[in-house]
C-alpha cells in the first residue's frame, strides 16, 4: 500500500483538482449545449504548443505554455463572436470547424518535426503518473483563481448558460462569453498538459451528465458532479495500480462504468 501511495499520490491529487473545476465548468458546457468546446479549445491549445515545438521549445517550457494561452485567447474570441450566428448555424458547427482546422494545422506542423508522433500521443493521453508536486500546486492555484472569478461573476455566467439574456445587449453577451471561454480555455490548457485531451473531456462532461441524471437543482447537480469526479479518480487510480493498466485509459473507462450505474439507478427509481 505504501508503494501505491507513493506512486499515485500526486497523480490522484491532480485528478481531484481537475475534477473540482471541470465538474463546475461542465455544468455550463452542458447547459449551453456546446459539448465539444472542450475538445476544440484543447486542440487550439495543443496547436499553440505545437508551434513552440516546431521552434525547439519543450512541451513543459513556460514559453510553450504562453503560446498555448495565446492560441486559446484567440480561440475564445472567435467562439464568442461566432455565437451571434447561432440563429442560422448551430454553434457546435463552428466548434467542430475550429477543432478540425486546429488538428489539421498541428498535424502539418508535427509532420516537419522529429518525434512528432510522440508529441501527438502525449497531447491525447498525457503522462499522469509523472505529475509532480509543483504541477499539482500550479493547477490548484490556477483553478482557485478562476473559481473565485466565476464565483464573483456567477450571475451573468449562469444567466447566459440558461438562456436568460433578455436584459443584456448582444455586446454584453459577447463580452461575458469571451471571458467564460477565455477562463475555460486556460483551465483546459493546464489540465491537458497533465492529463491529456481524452481524460479532461471525461472530467468535463461525465460528472455533469450524471449530476443531471440524479438531481434537478443546480447546487445538487454540482455536488453530485464533484462527488462523482473524486470517487471515479480514486477508483480508477486504484484499478490501474491493481491490474497494471494505463492510468488515463482506466480512469476514462471508470467514468463510463459510473455513467452506466447512474443510468441503471435512474431506471430503477423510475420503475
Amino acid at each position: 500500500m505504501s508503494d501505491a501511495l507513493q506512486l499515485l499520490l500526486w497523480p490522484l491529487l491532480a485528478c481531484i483538482a481537475i475534477a473540482g473545476i471541470h465538474a463546475y465548468l461542465g455544468f455550463h458546457v452542458v447547459e449551453r449545449g456546446v459539448i465539444f468546446v472542450d475538445l476544440a479549445l484543447a486542440q487550439v491549445a495543443a496547436l499553440g504548443a505545437t508551434i513552440g515545438f516546431l521552434f525547439g521549445l519543450d512541451l513543459h517550457d513556460p514559453s510553450s505554455r504562453y503560446l498555448s494561452m495565446g492560441a486559446v485567447a484567440a480561440g475564445a474570441l472567435v467562439l464568442s463572436l461566432l455565437k451571434s450566428e447561432k440563429r442560422r448555424i448551430p454553434q457546435e458547427a463552428f466548434i467542430g470547424i475550429v477543432y478540425a482546422v486546429s488538428a489539421a494545422a498541428a498535424i502539418l506542423i508535427v509532420d516537419r518535426t522529429p518525434e512528432g508522433a510522440e508529441h501527438i500521443k502525449f497531447m491525447f493521453v498525457g503522462n499522469l503518473l509523472a505529475t509532480s508536486p509543483q504541477e499539482v500546486a500550479g493547477l490548484s492555484g490556477l483553478y482557485a483563481v478562476i473559481g473565485a472569478l466565476h464565483f464573483i461573476f456567477r450571475k451573468p455566467f449562469f444567466a447566459i448558460s440558461r438562456g436568460e439574456v433578455s436584459g443584456m445587449s448582444g455586446a454584453q453577451v459577447a463580452r461575458w462569453d469571451f471571458l467564460f471561454y477565455l477562463t475555460f480555455g486556460f483551465v483546459v490548457t493546464q489540465s491537458v498538459a497533465v492529463a491529456g485531451v481524452l481524460l479532461v473531456f471525461s472530467y468535463l462532461i461525465v460528472p455533469s451528465v450524471i449530476g443531471m441524471l440524479l438531481a434537478d437543482r443546480a447546487p445538487a447537480r454540482l455536488a453530485v458532479g464533484w462527488i462523482t469526479g473524486v470517487l471515479v479518480s480514486v477508483a480508477g487510480m486504484l484499478a490501474s495500480y491493481q491490474f497494471d493498466l494505463p492510468t488515463g485509459a482506466t480512469v476514462v473507462t471508470t467514468f463510463g462504468v459510473a455513467l452506466a450505474v447512474a443510468l441503471l439507478w435512474r431506471g430503477v427509481r423510475r420503475g
